[in-house]
């Protein structure tokens, strides 16, 4: 049935689902710090080497640990629940970088550098992924029920929640690092991710219920083994490139200015676009589906993503990133919505610390890439990293875009996945 303006779902409906806030605070706050994690890496070690491609290159490591070990730590958490994951993961991760943040103001050699960036980067809390799931857990499909219209508004608000992190967290890092401290960043950071991740591994009630053992009705698989969920990887890794190329440019470009400070305002505009893209997808009562809105999405992205390297200006480049950002939210809010039709229950936190963790994947290869590149020839060059991550991001998505229709009703997607219900995504 259409949904109608009267009883379609919107935030406030949302917000007052029973039990809602009691993980959403303390999830804010423990996401919080990873938006500052890589800007800060990159400020203390660009401070101490005085080289964006060391600095982009320690804060890679970083990002490939955590896309390596996030999937590992979201199927733990499926199976032995959340909070046994998140409290040795924040006490390891908040060790980790109080030794990265030693070693770089100590002067350590690079390779002591990226041999601390590994547990830094596989202990992140993946709260994201979690508090996603708590609201798939209350709002998606079961055997019992159809999913709730508010899923979509869910993601929306995930989304929202996200990028307002990746609005303050650049500036509040940018803003400690070149105002306070070089290591500012990175200390508050670890002590955000521990306070944060404490409080929100507390609230056992909302928490998906872990299931332990697999059984012959319904196997433990992989949510990597879903051709969808692979598909979705790869448009996420061009989502990643943005966040990186984006963050290390930006920072270069203010250096060459003379002016660092406008770095936190540059990225917080363009956060800020994704975040207002965010709530507006979440307001509208959409007749396409996730699919059709990711792929339009995703060209859009790409076709705004391809002026960066030519923009020279503080205004213009404050105003095209503007716009990049606005295209970025609908992409990964319809992935994100996707992962409900595509994976079951038993493999759904996993599925989603697959997608941030590509995220992660993309931004660290943009690092590394556009740090090299504004090293070797100008902060424009580094602009390009957005421009070729989204392109190729966006061939395999129009290749392969059959992949993200859901199952139709008593096909089995891949083993160990169950039977789903179709589900309408065009």
């Amino acid at each position: 049935m259409a949904t109608t303006v009267s009883d379609r779902p919107g935030y406030g409906q949302l917000l007052r689902t029973p039990g809602a806030w009691t993980f959403l605070l303390p999830g804010f706050a423990a996401r919080q710090p990873f938006a500052m994690l890589t800007i800060g890496i990159v400020l203390l070690v660009q401070h101490t080497t005085g080289s964006y491609g060391s600095a982009g290159a320690v804060a890679a490591v970083s990002g490939v640990s955590m896309a390596l070990f996030a999937p590992q730590s979201g199927k733990l958490a499926d199976r032995f629940g959340q909070r046994a994951v998140l409290l040795p993961g924040v006490l390891l991760h908040a060790v980790s970088v109080s030794a990265l943040t030693v070693l770089a103001l100590a002067d350590a050699p690079l390779w002591a550098l990226f041999a601390a960036a590994v547990p830094t980067g596989a202990s992140i809390p993946q709260v994201g992924p979690m508090v996603r799931a708590r609201w798939a857990a209350m709002l998606g499909a079961t055997p019992d029920r159809p999913a709730s219209p508010l899923m979509s508004t869910a993601a929306a608000f995930e989304s929202v929640t996200d990028e307002f992190t990746f609005v303050l967290g650049p500036v509040i890092a940018t803003a400690l690092c070149t105002g306070v401290h070089p290591a500012a960043g990175l200390v508050t950071e670890a002590a955000l991710t521990l306070v944060g991740g404490l409080l929100f591994a507390a609230r056992r009630a909302t928490q998906p219920a872990p299931r332990p053992a697999a059984t012959a009705a319904e196997p433990h698989a992989s949510a990597l083994s879903v051709p969808g969920v692979r598909v979705l990887i790869v448009a996420f890794l061009g989502i990643g490139a943005v966040f990186g190329g984006m963050q290390v440019s930006l920072t270069a470009f203010s250096e060459e200015i003379g002016h660092p400070g406008v770095n936190g305002v540059l990225y917080g505009i363009f956060a800020a676009g994704n975040m207002l893209a965010g709530i507006a997808c979440g307001a509208i009562a959409w007749k396409s589906g996730p699919r059709r809105r990711l792929i339009v999405g995703y060209v859009a992205l790409t076709l705004t993503a391809s002026g960066l390297w030519a923009v020279h200006s503080v205004p213009l480049l404050a105003g095209l990133g503007l716009l990049v950002g606005l295209c970025i939210a609908p992409a990964l809010i319809s992935g994100y919505t996707l992962v409900d039709s595509l994976v079951p229950a038993t493999a759904r936190t996993e599925a989603f610390t697959w997608l941030t963790g590509a995220v992660a994947l993309g931004q660290a290869a943009a690092v590394t890439a556009a740090g090299q590149l504004a090293d070797a020839h100008g902060a424009s060059t580094g602009f390009l990293v957005p421009l070729a991550g989204t392109a190729l991001a966006l061939v395999t998505l129009l290749a392969l875009r059959s992949r993200l229709a859901p199952p139709s009703a008593g096909r089995t997607v891949a083993r160990g996945i169950g039977h789903r219900e179709p589900v309408t995504v065009d």
